[in-house]
């Protein structure tokens, strides 16, 4: 009879051992993927900067400054490895954008183009995807960390080396209300 207790018990512990294997790392593939749809959005923008900044640029073309920022911002973004580099650059890029749709304001000739009209909309779809992603990330980093600090969820992170993940935050100039002049 105490074999088939300790045997229960055994069954009962690997059962629970399996169940939060498979749930962290399930839980560190859904991280990983989000950040992966974080990533082609950023790039998807930056792919669609030089299309912008050469639309600008007919109307513009003493706004140097403004246009090296932005090619700057778009070189760093490529350029970035890591996930918080890659966020920093998506920023800065993001940033950068503002000035160039600051200008554009000053052209209305710009405003009603085309093209321009047809980047500035795929660009804020865009933005719309990456906030989301970035929501999407957070939300699962708050699960696994949720799972990886509380018990019995920390015994079995510990044995299979599980730690917790880093968030993505809003840089504080972001932060900052918008300015609205008419």
């Amino acid at each position: 009879m105490v074999e088939y207790i300790l045997l229960g018990v055994l069954l009962l512990l690997v059962l629970v051992f399996v169940y939060y294997f498979n749930r962290l790392n399930v839980l560190s593939n859904t991280i990983d993927n989000s950040w992966a749809q974080i990533d082609v959005q950023l790039k998807k923008r930056a792919d669609l900067v030089p299309n912008l900044v050469e639309t600008v640029k007919g109307y513009a073309a003493h706004e140097k400054s403004v246009f090296e920022a932005v090619s700057d911002a778009r070189a760093r973004m490529m350029g970035a490895k890591t996930i918080e580099e890659k966020d920093q650059a998506g920023n800065m890029l993001f940033g950068t954008l503002k000035s160039l749709f600051a200008i554009a304001e000053n052209y209305p000739e710009l405003k009603a183009n085309q093209n321009f009209l047809m980047l500035q909309e795929e660009l804020s779809g865009i933005e719309n995807k990456v906030a989301y992603a970035r929501q999407h990330y957070n939300d699962s980093v708050l699960v696994l960390n949720n799972l990886v600090t509380t018990l019995p969820g920390s015994i079995f992170a510990g044995i299979l080396g599980k730690k917790t993940r880093t968030y993505l935050e809003t840089e504080s100039k972001e932060r900052a209300p918008l300015k609205v002049q008419f």
